[in-house]
């Protein structure tokens, strides 16, 4: 299995500077990572170091709460497409999920879709602060509202990604939307296992490290052959 396919290889650190940034880019070029994942002020940076790759920039949108107006998500949205991005990581308003404002929550998805008509939108749903129930009804707007991708986690709220979340949400979205699990991925072991339980992408800052060990693997495998 070619993990590094699997991966948006992140750095959300508010702390992070242009070096970092630029780490970041140049260990995606080498691994064949799927994206790198970064806060909207980096995106144009890094699509300068990343033009002519394979590599996506993944910019994320309200993040990491959700819950600014659904106005400044599409703006910010619009705002990392044009600067080189061509996929967002949009946050949902939790507030109005278990409110039960559903129209609300699917029009500021439906916004932010409208708003990058050139970049797959991945809705970061933040599993550990829902019931399964409330899951589901989550990823239903998420289907209506247009977006490509349910994501399980920000990585900032007190849980992350669970093999639980991730098959919870394969079922309820089927094949019509990718799943990415995100949040506390640090090793080879845990990413495969949510590999194996539907994920399509992984968000982590533990790319290289997965990577490593994954080739270990295989060099092991292919001796024994």
């Amino acid at each position: 299995m070619d993990i590094a396919r699997f991966i948006d290889h992140t750095n959300l650190n508010p702390c992070a500077v242009e070096r970092d940034i630029e780490t970041l880019c140049g260990e995606a070029l080498k691994w064949g990572f799927a994206s790198v994942c970064i806060n909207s002020c980096h995106v144009g940076f890094a699509a300068g170091l990343l033009a002519g790759s394979s590599v996506k920039v993944c910019s994320v949108v309200g993040f990491p709460l959700g819950s600014c107006a659904a106005e400044c998500k599409s703006f910010e949205a619009a705002y990392a497409m044009q600067n080189g991005a061509s996929e967002v990581d949009m946050v949902i308003n939790l507030s109005w999920l278990k409110d039960g404002f559903y129209d609300r929550v699917k029009e500021d998805i439906a916004s932010v879709v409208e708003s990058v008509p050139e970049c797959k939108v991945k809705v970061i749903i933040e599993a550990c602060l829902l019931s399964d129930e409330e899951k589901i009804t989550a990823c239903r707007l998420i289907k209506e509202g247009g977006a490509h991708f349910v994501k399980t986690s920000t990585g900032f709220s007190r849980a992350g990604a669970s093999v639980h979340d991730v098959k919870l949400i394969r079922g309820a979205v089927g094949t019509g939307l990718g799943v990415k699990a995100s949040g506390g991925i640090r090793d080879y072991e845990t990413a495969a296992a949510m590999i194996s339980a539907g994920a399509d992408r992984l968000g982590t800052s533990g790319s290289v490290s997965i990577c490593e060990k994954a080739k270990i693997i295989e060099t092991m495998q292919n001796s024994q052959v």
